[in-house]
């Protein structure tokens, strides 16, 4: 099916659609496609505000509204085709702290978002979820495990022909706010020591752009119970610092509360199950087991290096930081 074919003239809501993956997904899909409608769903008017002032769209409407209530969600997915699933609670340490609230966000809005979608006829909707949810070590990381459980079991709740539920999961987005890049790029202009937890972690990464096709293509290609993966490559911290500036000094301060030296996408029980396409890999439980040699896909391997270089775009966004 061509890509513009599937969202002309059709209605998306995305949820947590002011924060950064929402904002440039409709900074996207207004520039490419002639869709009917965008719907911004997410609790914090101050961004709903700046927003429209920012892009003036008529096609863009900007619903004040929190996935935690069954029937504002419900009401704002009205006549709505596709959903993009992307609010959360997403900070590892202050979830930590705030336990509760994590799982209202995270799981408990999921499931109220199911419901809503299956209740409206919704066509598709998919859930934008994290390395972190794979063996997770963290309460958001758990909290996104489930939240992809659920999402996936609902289509067993929307039966043949409702909602169609999928996963695109994925690390790392390089220069997303709360991101190291911003963080370390201040640093280095303050010419301050730059704080690593360890000499040898190592994370997945993934541009604006890159993230938005991925989550794009993946709700267009979706059959019920996908879950897309995108095949990345990882970068030691050490060597993040290192293109940030060469000589920057750092300072090892020790593992934080939560945090693993590496992330994983796949894991050898979900490898069974995994076909590899060009750019991307669908795991799918609801499919045969494959004859695939069983693999952890894990960011101590696929690291950037002399020879497999990192790419050209992803320095210049970081050197757009500098």
């Amino acid at each position: 099916m061509n890509t513009k074919n599937f969202f002309k003239n059709k209605t998306i809501l995305i949820t947590g659609g002011t924060g950064s993956l929402g904002t440039e997904l409709t900074r996207y899909l207004l520039k490419n496609f002639k869709l009917k409608k965008i719907i911004l769903f997410s609790r914090d008017e101050q961004k709903h505000f700046q927003l429209e002032k920012e892009f003036n769209n008529q096609k863009l409407r900007f619903l004040i509204g929190d996935i935690r209530d069954l029937r504002r969600i419900t009401l704002a997915l009205k006549e709505v085709d596709y959903v993009i699933h992307a609010a959360a609670q997403k900070h590892v340490l202050l979830s930590e702290y705030n336990p509760q609230e994590c799982v209202n966000t995270n799981i408990l809005g999921t499931q109220n978002l199911i419901e809503a979608c299956i209740n409206q006829k919704v066509k598709k909707c998919i859930l934008v979820s994290t390395d972190k949810s794979v063996n997770p070590i963290n309460l958001y990381g758990a909290t996104k495990l489930v939240a992809e459980k659920i999402i996936l079991n609902g289509n067993n709740l929307s039966g043949k022909g409702g909602t169609k539920f999928s996963v695109v999961r994925y690390g790392n987005v390089l220069g997303s706010k709360g991101s190291i890049l911003p963080y370390f790029a201040k640093l280095n202009k303050q010419r301050k020591k730059i704080p690593i937890t360890h000499v040898d972690m190592t994370r997945f990464w993934i541009s604006f752009k890159e993230s938005i096709e991925l989550v794009l293509s993946s709700l267009m290609n979706s059959r019920r119970g996908d879950i897309f993966v995108p095949i990345l490559n990882s970068l030691k911290i050490t060597d993040f610092v290192k293109i940030i500036n060469p000589k920057a000094k750092t300072h090892i301060i020790g593992i934080k509360k939560g945090e693993k030296i590496h992330e994983e996408l796949i894991t050898e029980e979900e490898s069974k199950y995994v076909k590899k396409l060009k750019n991307y890999y669908v795991i799918n439980y609801n499919l045969n087991k494959t004859k695939n040699q069983v693999f952890s896909y894990t960011s101590e391997h696929n690291l950037f290096n002399k020879k497999n270089p990192l790419k050209s775009s992803y320095i210049k966004i970081i050197k757009n930081f500098l």
